[in-house]
């Protein structure tokens, strides 16, 4: 009896570890999923909104934990250097292509196993692009353009600012050394405004 009870034992223990990794975790998220579309069913059955429903079993301390974890997981670090720049618009690119099965096929069988080059193939220079990847290059550029155009954005005039120069030029002038000694020049300007400097 116990040698019986061994051998499936042991049986059961081939099966789990023949099992990838994650499938404990697979598993669960599948039930999980499916008890969320029975919960949607009976929703909808009774004429209820889902989200509303899901929103109110959960307790405010899950929401708050949830709601930090969406936070971590997307930090805009905004720009720190060109190279985090260059990569963050790789990636954004990089999600935005969609690849084009059908001209995949079509080209697997034109080239057969060449498709795939090695260090022995001379492909180099025999690829013509399509006339839709051209234009869809295009205005991608060009959207990046005006993107760029955009970030770059021109500070607005105040009308009600002193006016205290000549020209654009001057106007430039005035502000740089406001900036750099104004503080210092402060108790000056407003004596001249006055009246009372000596």
């Amino acid at each position: 009896e116990a040698c019986k009870l061994n051998s499936q034992e042991v049986l059961e223990e081939d099966k789990r570890l023949k099992l990838p990794p994650n499938w404990e975790a697979k598993k669960a998220r599948l039930e999980w999923e499916l008890q969320v579309q029975e919960k949607k069913k009976e929703c909808a059955a009774r004429g209820e909104d889902y989200e509303r429903v899901k929103l109110l079993e959960i307790s405010a301390e899950d929401a708050e934990r949830w709601e930090r974890k969406k936070k971590k997981k997307n930090p805009d670090l905004g720009f720190s250097d060109f190279a985090a720049a260059q990569l963050r618009q790789y990636q954004r690119l990089t999600r935005q292509i969609k690849p084009d099965l059908e001209q995949y096929e079509k080209l697997k069988e034109q080239f057969g196993e060449a498709l795939y080059p090695t260090s022995d193939s001379l492909l180099h220079g025999t690829h013509v692009p399509s006339k839709e990847g051209v234009d869809r290059m295009v205005a991608d550029l060009e959207k990046q353009i005006e993107k760029r155009e955009k970030y770059s954005r021109r500070r607005p005039y105040n009308d009600d600012a002193d006016i205290d120069y000549i020209n654009e030029r001057n106007a430039k002038f005035n502000q740089k050394a406001e900036r750099f000694y104004g503080k210092y020049t402060a108790e000056i300007k407003q004596n001249l405004e006055r009246g009372t400097a000596v």
